[in-house]
C-alpha cells in the first residue's frame, strides 16, 4: 500500500507531540515531512526559562534529536519556512522556492510574541522571550550590562525576570495591571507572590504603561506615560503572544482570533488541519501545554482513521515555581451569581487556599505556598463531583508529608502528558529508573511544563522507600506467549485473524494447543472483534458434581406471581425436586434434576431460564423483600426489570452483577456491586467498580435525571467494559486501569455512546437468535 504524504508546518511542541502520536497510532500510514523555521530540531519552549535560570542546558530541553526523525523515516527541514499553502492543488511552497504536494496537511505555526508598538522598539537590546536565539542573546547581553527591564508581569515575564536575576542583572518588572498574573491568580495570591519575589530582589512597577524606549542605537531606558523613566540596558517584551495565523489567512483558510477548527481539528479546507496555539476551538485559544497535547492526540487518531472522540476543550491549570515559590491555579477564578468561594489564609506560614464552588461542585482553585494537593483539586474540577459540606471543608486540610502514597494508580501525576501514578511505578520497577530525568525520558512525566517535577520526585522517593509496598502487574497473557494481553488483542486486530488456531500460529504460540488460560480468553476476544463469527455459548442449566443439573427460572427484578409459583411447585412435585433454594440474587433455584428430565422440566415451566453459567451479566438484584425500609420500591424494580430483559446473559470479560436500590439507604447493597444504581430525589446515581470480595465501594460514574438516560449510561458502560477490558478483568480492575475520567468522557459523548449502544444491540440480537437455537 502506498503511503500518504503528510506535511507538518511547524516543529514546535504541538507539532512534535502530534507527530509522535501519529507514529504510535500507525507508523506505516504516512510519509511525513516537517518544516521548522528555526535551525534546530523541536525543543520545549516552556523550559526556556529553566535554561535562562541556569538549571537546564539547551540539550536538556530538546524534544527529539535528529536521529529520532531519521529512525522514523521523517524528513525534517530546519531553517525552512512554508510561505504558501495551495489547498486547491494540495501543495506548499517554502521560502527556498521548493514545492511539495501533500495528501494531508497539519498547520502548527504556534504563536508570535506581542511586540508593543512604541517608539524605539527596534533598538538593539530589545528582545522577546520566545526562542533559543532570544535566550542566547540575553545571556550574552548579561555579560556586558547589568540593568534589565521586563515588560509583562505574567507567567512568562516572571520566569524571564528570575532568569535574568540569576545571570547577575538587576531587574524591574513593568506591568500595566494593579497585580501580577491577574489571569491565573486572585489579588491576595498575587500580592503574596509579589512580596516573596521582592524579598529575593525583584522590583515591580505596577499600573505602568510604557510610552517610549530611550537610547540611540542601543537601549538605555524606558519612559512611561506618567512621565517617569528608568534605566535599562536590556528590555524583554513578555506582554503576551498572539496566534501565528498569517500563512493560514493568506491561503484562504478561515481565521478569527486564530485558525478556526472543529472537534477533529479540521480547518475550513479539506485535508488541512491545525493544532496548538495557532488554533481557535469553540471560541477559545489555548496557550498551555496540556490542551495542545490533547488536541494532538485527537488529530493523530483522526488522520490515521482510528475511532476517536472529538476534542471537547480543556480545563486550564497553571503551576509556577520561581526560586522555591509554589503557586497553583486551575479552573474558574471569578465569582458569579451562582459561584461562591471559601478561603484559608495563614499569614505566618505564607499559605493561602481559595476554592470556588458552583452547585456543590469545585470549579476553581488558587493555592499559594502549599500546592501538594493541586492535582487532586484539578481532578475534582474535571470530574465535576458533587461535594458535601464536610468534603468541602476537608479540601483545606493539607496532606501530611507527601500525598503520593494515598493516590490511586489511575490518578494523573503529569497533567500535560496524561501520565498516571501507576505508569510511573511500572516504569521505575521494570526499567530500574533512579532519577527524575530517567523517569522523564521513559514516561514523559515532567517533560513539558515541569510543574509536576516535585511530585514526580516525591513519587520516586516513595518508590525507593521502605514504606513502598505497591505492585504493578505487567505479565504475559499466559505461559504460551511472552505477549501481554493488550499486545495480543492489538495483534489480533491488526492481523485480521478469525480463529484461535490462527492467533496461535500468527503470534508464535509456544504451545500449539494453547492452555486453559489462553483458549477461553482468545475465544472471548475473537467474539468481540468478529461478533458475526461468534457461535455463542448459551447454556441454561448447570452441571453439578453429582451429575445432576440445576436451573433458575427467570424472575425479572426478583418479582414473581402466584401463577409462576404454582408452576414451579407443580414441576418440583412431579419430578421429585427436593433441592429448592432462594438464592442471594432473589431467585429460586431448582437443583438435583436428572439429565433425562431436564428438557421436559424446562418445557413444562414455560418461563425463561436464567443463564448463570460463564462470564455473563447476572440477574439484577433489587430491594424486593426488604422490609426494614419503607420507601417506594416500584421505580427501582421497574428499572431492574428493564435492565434484566435487555442485558441478561450478555457475555462479559468476567461475571458482572448489577443492583438497583430504591433510596439512598441502599437496601440492595448497590454500592458494592459491579454496577450499582441508587434512586435519589433528582434521578439515579450510577456507580461502577464496587466489589464485595475486595470490600470496595463503587465510584460515582454519573447522575441520570431520567430512567431512559440511566439505562443508556448503564448499557454504554457495560458495552465499553466488554470491548476494552481484559479477559477475567473485573469491573473495578478495569475502572482503575482505564481511569474514571476517560470512561466518563466516552459516555458523555453522544456520538460515542450511540455507537456503543448500537453495537450492543447487534450483539444482543445475535445472542437471542442463539438462545432460540438452543431451545
Amino acid at each position: 500500500m502506498n503511503k500518504q504524504r503528510l506535511i507538518v508546518v511547524g516543529n514546535g511542541m504541538a507539532a512534535v507531540q502530534c507527530i509522535q502520536e501519529i507514529v504510535e497510532c500507525n507508523p506505516s500510514h504516512f510519509e511525513i515531512f516537517v518544516f521548522g523555521s528555526e535551525p534546530y530540531p523541536g525543543y520545549n519552549r516552556i523550559l526556556l526559562s529553566s535554561v535562562l535560570q541556569g538549571s537546564k542546558s539547551f540539550d536538556d530541553i530538546s524534544l527529539n534529536y535528529l536521529e529520532w526523525y531519521e529512525e522514523h523515516g521523517i524528513q525534517l527541514f530546519t531553517g525552512e519556512t512554508v510561505v504558501k499553502i495551495d489547498p486547491e492543488r494540495k501543495r506548499i511552497v517554502t521560502n527556498k522556492e521548493k514545492q511539495f504536494l501533500y495528501d494531508k496537511l497539519i498547520i502548527a505555526t504556534g504563536s508570535v510574541p506581542n511586540r508593543i508598538p512604541i517608539p524605539g522598539n527596534d533598538k538593539e537590546g530589545v528582545l522577546a522571550f520566545r526562542t533559543i536565539e532570544d535566550c542566547q542573546k540575553m545571556i550574552e547581553i548579561s555579560q556586558r550590562y547589568k540593568h534589565a527591564a521586563v515588560i509583562g508581569g505574567g507567567l512568562l515575564g516572571l520566569e524571564a525576570a528570575r532568569g535574568l536575576m540569576n545571570l547577575g542583572m538587576t531587574v524591574n518588572v513593568i506591568h500595566k495591571s494593579e497585580y501580577l498574573m491577574e489571569r491565573q491568580l486572585d489579588k491576595r495570591a498575587s500580592k503574596m507572590l509579589q512580596n516573596e519575589l521582592e524579598n529575593q530582589g525583584m522590583n515591580f512597577l505596577l499600573n505602568k504603561e510604557t510610552s517610549e524606549i530611550i537610547g540611540e542605537n542601543h537601549v538605555e531606558g524606558l519612559r512611561f506615560k506618567d512621565g517617569s523613566d528608568i534605566e535599562a540596558d536590556l528590555i524583554v517584551m513578555a506582554a503576551g503572544v498572539r496566534p501565528n495565523v498569517q500563512l493560514a489567512a493568506e491561503s484562504g483558510i478561515h481565521v478569527n482570533r486564530a485558525i478556526l477548527v472543529n472537534d477533529y481539528m479540521e480547518t475550513s479546507q479539506k485535508d488541512v488541519y491545525a493544532v496548538g496555539e495557532c488554533t481557535e476551538h469553540k471560541g477559545v485559544v489555548y496557550g498551555l501545554v496540556k490542551p495542545l497535547y490533547e488536541q494532538g492526540k485527537v488529530l493523530a487518531k483522526h488522520v490515521c482513521g482510528l475511532p476517536v472522540k472529538g476534542y471537547p476543550g480543556s480545563v486550564l491549570s497553571t503551576h509556577l515555581k520561581v526560586s522555591g515559590i509554589d503557586v497553583f491555579s486551575a479552573g474558574l477564578l471569578d465569582e458569579s451569581e451562582t459561584a461562591k468561594e471559601r478561603a484559608y489564609y495563614d499569614e505566618i506560614d505564607g499559605v493561602y487556599k481559595k476554592m470556588i464552588f458552583q452547585d456543590n461542585k469545585l470549579v476553581g482553585a488558587v493555592l499559594f505556598g502549599d500546592t501538594k494537593d493541586g492535582m487532586k483539586y484539578l481532578d475534582l474540577i474535571v470530574k465535576k463531583k458533587d461535594l458535601s459540606d464536610e468534603e468541602k471543608s476537608m479540601l483545606f486540610q493539607s496532606s501530611d508529608g507527601s500525598a503520593v502514597d494515598t493516590l490511586e494508580n489511575s490518578d494523573i501525576i503529569c497533567n500535560c502528558n496524561a501520565v498516571s501514578k501507576g505508569m510511573i511505578i511500572e516504569a521505575v520497577l521494570k526499567e530500574g529508573l533512579e532519577t527524575i530525568e530517567e523517569v522523564k525520558a521513559c514516561t514523559k512525566a515532567s517533560g513539558s511544563c515541569g510543574g509536576c517535577r516535585p511530585l514526580v520526585g516525591e513519587l520516586l522517593s516513595y518508590i525507593k522507600s521502605d514504606n513502598f509496598n505497591e505492585e504493578i502487574e505487567h505479565n504475559p497473557m499466559c505461559a504460551c506467549t511472552s505477549l501481554t494481553e493488550e499486545e495480543v488483542v492489538f495483534e489480533m486486530q491488526m492481523r485480521g485473524v478469525t480463529t484461535v488456531q490462527e492467533v496461535m500460529n500468527e503470534l508464535g504460540w509456544e504451545n500449539n494447543e494453547g492452555c486453559s488460560l489462553c483458549r477461553p480468553a482468545l475465544n472471548y476476544y475473537l467474539g468481540m472483534i468478529h461478533p458475526d463469527l461468534s457461535k455463542g455459548t448459551y447454556t441454561n442449566a448447570i452441571l453439578q458434581e453429582n451429575g445432576t443439573y440445576s436451573i433458575t427460572p427467570q424472575l425479572y427484578g426478583g418479582l414473581t406471581s402466584a401463577e409462576e409459583l404454582r408452576k414451579i411447585a407443580d414441576v418440583a412435585q412431579k419430578y421429585n425436586i427436593s433441592n429448592i433454594e432462594i438464592t442471594s440474587e432473589q431467585r429460586i433455584n431448582l437443583g438435583g434434576i436428572k439429565k433425562e428430565d431436564l428438557q421436559s422440566i424446562c418445557s413444562e415451566l414455560d418461563v425463561a431460564i436464567s443463564s448463570a453459567n460463564g462470564h455473563i451479566i447476572q440477574t439484577v438484584k433489587t430491594s424486593a423483600g426488604e422490609t426494614s425500609c419503607k420507601c417506594e420500591k416500584l421505580h427501582a424494580q421497574n428499572l431492574a426489570i428493564k435492565l434484566e430483559r435487555r442485558l441478561n446473559s450478555l457475555t462479559t470479560p468476567n461475571r458482572l452483577k448489577i443492583a438497583v436500590s430504591s433510596c439512598p439507604l441502599d437496601c440492595a447493597s448497590a454500592m458494592i456491586e459491579d454496577i450499582g444504581i441508587i434512586y435519589i430525589d433528582r434521578g439515579w446515581e450510577i456507580y461502577a467498580g464496587g466489589s464485595k470480595t475486595e470490600l470496595k465501594k463503587g465510584k460515582l460514574l454519573s447522575v441520570a435525571s431520567t430512567e431512559d438516560e440511566a439505562i443508556d449510561l448503564i448499557r454504554g458502560t457495560i458495552q465499553y467494559y466488554r470491548e476494552t477490558a481484559n479477559y477475567l478483568e473485573s469491573v473495578w480492575q478495569w475502572l482503575d486501569r482505564a481511569g474514571l475520567i476517560h470512561i466518563r468522557e466516552v459516555l458523555f459523548s453522544k456520538e460515542l455512546l450511540h455507537q456503543l449502544l448500537s453495537r450492543q444491540g447487534e450483539d444482543i440480537a445475535r445472542l437471542r437468535k442463539t438462545e432460540r437455537s438452543y431451545s
